[in-house]
């Protein structure tokens, strides 16, 4: 068999259903499905015995232990040269596995990953978020695409490794968080090969809501930190830019509102001057606002989405950029271990 795909599963029984129904619709075939349920309360056997019948579907049920051990199950269970690895909540075009074929047939790899896009089908908060996550304005054009890239590391959204290579390395590690990037990382190290497949796109629902992506993105600025203790020297500098823009923002709101209490409490003669500083402080924040609006409109032919998308750019950056603070406090200042320090909502 040629690949596996291996999906874990929490609480997704609708999202497991439209990704197994792309399934179905794949040009190439020569594929099994893993479904890992991963202690859900909310299962979706319901929904996998519809496809039973349609495609080669397993079905497992396990404690919960996270996506990363999650896949570790399923990649026991596996036949395929290839393991696919997909978030429960894509959904694959029909030439998504010829895509990486033809890839593969071009220059074999070790491991590869592809972007992802929004469909036409999603909400606007959805479109918004998947704007953020993608854009250049917001760090996302390093996810992928079509740009070069001195390193890929593929994300478990849309991940693929040679299966002996995936045991050898003994899979995803424990991280709550973050264990994707470090088992990309554990690729690289170990002298394997990794390509970005341009053309092997999913389409990615991401967070249906505004306070579910700030989880999201906190918990990701936390693994940063995390990463950065288990792979000294993999920090880069575009990976402090969301912290940077976070203590920015906080500094120029902090200016401007001392500006304002001046304005209406200072020396009158100086009203102009302090009317100056507000504007000079608010200008960068109002740029930033403006240039994505104007490219997220254009890009999703709607002012609305555009609209949305800067208060998910805020989201994003600095949901982040609190994340990678925190971890940092506690990691790198207070000295503890990544289990002492994020017990509660990580491995609770």
């Amino acid at each position: 068999m040629r690949y596996s795909i291996i999906v874990p599963v929490y609480n997704r029984p609708d999202e497991v259903d439209e990704l197994l129904e792309s399934l179905c619709a794949q040009t190439l075939k020569d594929f099994e499905v893993i479904i890992v349920e991963d202690g859900s309360p909310i299962p979706c056997k319901d929904i996998c015995d519809k496809y039973t019948e349609l495609i080669d579907l397993k079905y497992f049920v396990k404690q919960n232990s996270g996506p990363g051990q999650s896949r570790n199950y399923g990649a026991e269970r596996a036949q395929g040269e290839y393991l696919i690895v997909l978030d429960s909540d894509v959904v694959l075009p029909e030439g998504y596995l010829q895509a990486v074929e033809d890839e593969l047939q071009r220059q074999p790899a070790d491991a590869f990953g592809g972007p992802d896009k929004a469909h036409d089908s999603f909400t606007d908060t959805q479109k918004a978020i998947s704007y953020s996550m993608t854009s250049f304005f917001t760090t996302g054009g390093i996810r992928g695409g079509k740009k070069k890239l001195d390193k890929f590391y593929p994300r478990s959204f849309n991940m693929g490794i040679r299966r002996e290579v995936y045991m050898r390395l003994g899979g995803f590690s424990k991280m709550r968080f973050g264990e994707d990037i470090d088992f990309s990382i554990r690729i690289f190290d170990a002298g394997c090969s990794c390509r970005l497949f341009p053309e092997a796109w999913v389409w990615h629902k991401r967070r249906t809501d505004m306070r579910k992506f700030f989880k999201q993105v906190y918990n990701s600025g936390i693994a940063r930190i995390n990463l950065h203790k288990r792979h000294p020297g993999s920090m880069k500098i575009v990976h402090l830019l969301p912290m940077v823009f976070t203590v920015g923002v906080i500094a120029l709101f902090l200016v401007a509102c001392f500006g304002r209490i001046m304005m209406e409490y200072g020396n009158k003669e100086d009203f102009y001057q302090w009317y100056y500083l507000v504007i000079a402080a608010l200008a960068p924040i109002i740029l930033f606002s403006l240039i994505i609006f104007i490219d997220s409109a254009i890009r999703n032919k709607s002012m609305h989405i555009g609209m949305i998308s800067i208060g998910a750019a805020f989201v994003q950056l600095t949901g982040y950029g609190f994340g990678f603070i925190e971890a940092w406090w506690k990691r790198c200042v207070l000295g503890q271990d990544e289990f002492q320090a994020f017990e509660k909502n990580f491995y609770n």
